[in-house]
């Protein structure tokens, strides 16, 4: 028997004057899982953690939490927490003040607050900071505050909107693992928007990426790499994006196909060996490896990494090839093909 999903949209539409928000948003989420929703400023993925926060209300479709139908309750009627990109303290509260907060304003008795309080602390690694106002702490210590703040509420879902975008990259890797931690050490239901796939590939079991409102493909984070379900997937997840090539440059492919390839797919070898010849158009020392961008009239975006420092002169004409096992293939409109 198939378990329910957690959290449940079906062909969920929002707009606004006739304005696409999000369009036909059908979604399953199972409980205690980690889901983000990726993509680029003002693809839907903000307008769809609202709607399913409360905050909006849908045009058309269905939105189910735990198997109640919440389409159009209220946002306190949902049972969930929220960790906001402003953090959203209160500067005028300590700490454990602005952790507690929901909790005093539900009446929950003191020393169930006091119990709470300290578990949450200890989660977070805030305790000794209880007294501390936000303005004595850190970007990532006031994050583990609203942290803190979304643990003591206690709901099975929590709801995140680029909480890591105010701080620097160092500060986002370390509370990037602490929150993964946390929701699997909580067995929480995370929902988490960003547009840093980074973050989306590291810590989501489910990746759903979305454009102008649509989803495009919903996948473990290495299926949408691997396997793109189009171009606009292949050239937005990886670093470097996937390479694009017109088919007519190769042999065997026929007409109106696009075909990728990944950098870590491509060699460099000797003239006249390989299936492109290519100008180097630029040299960047990443540190473990060096990444040499290459032009050539029928590719977007080509380029091959070597290990350590192997920095090519600007100009240099060098031939690449690769395997056919490792190409993708799209049709015309840019949908992949079978393989």
């Amino acid at each position: 028997m198939t378990t329910p999903p957690f959290v449940k949209l079906d062909g969920v539409a929002k707009r606004w004057n006739g304005q696409l928000g999000v369009e036909g948003i059908t979604l399953d989420i199972p409980a205690g899982s980690f889901t983000a929703l990726l993509g680029p400023s003002g693809c839907g993925k903000s307008t769809t953690l609202r709607l399913l926060a409360g905050l909006e209300e849908p045009d058309e479709g269905r939105i189910v939490i735990d198997g109640k139908d919440v389409t159009t309750a209220a946002a306190s009627e949902r049972n969930l927490s929220m960790v906001f990109q402003s953090y959203a303290l209160f500067p005028h509260l300590s700490v454990a003040e602005n952790v507690v907060f929901g909790l005093k304003v539900r009446r929950v008795p003191k020393a169930e607050r006091q119990e709470k309080l300290a578990r949450a602390l200890e989660i977070t690694g805030l305790l000794g900071l209880e007294n501390r106002k936000p303005g004595e702490l850190s970007g990532g210590q006031r994050q583990r505050v609203a942290l803190a703040r979304a643990i003591i509420a206690g709901q099975k879902l929590c709801l995140m909107d680029e909480p890591l975008s105010n701080l620097d990259a160092k500060l986002r890797n370390a509370v990037r693992k602490d929150i993964k931690k946390l929701q699997r050490d909580l067995g929480i239901t995370v929902i988490y928007v960003t547009h840093d796939q980074t973050e989306a590939m590291s810590m989501a079991d489910t990746v759903v990426l979305m454009r102008d409102g649509h989803i495009q493909q919903v996948g473990a984070p290495d299926d949408l790499y691997s396997k793109p379900a189009n171009t606009f997937v292949a050239e937005f997840v990886g670093a470097p994006p996937m390479a694009l090539l017109q088919s007519s440059v190769l042999d065997g492919f026929g007409d109106d196909r696009t075909i990728g390839i990944r950098a870590e797919d491509i060699r460099i070898v000797p003239k006249g060996e390989g299936r492109l010849r290519c100008t180097v158009n630029e040299s960047e020392f990443l540190g473990a490896e060096t990444l040499i961008g290459l032009t050539h009239e029928g590719a977007s975006g080509l380029c091959v990494l070597k290990p350590g420092l192997s920095l090519v002169p600007e100009g240099t004409e060098i031939d690449i090839t690769f395997d056919d096992e490792n190409l993708h293939v799209f049709d015309a409109a840019g949908q992949r093909l079978a393989g």
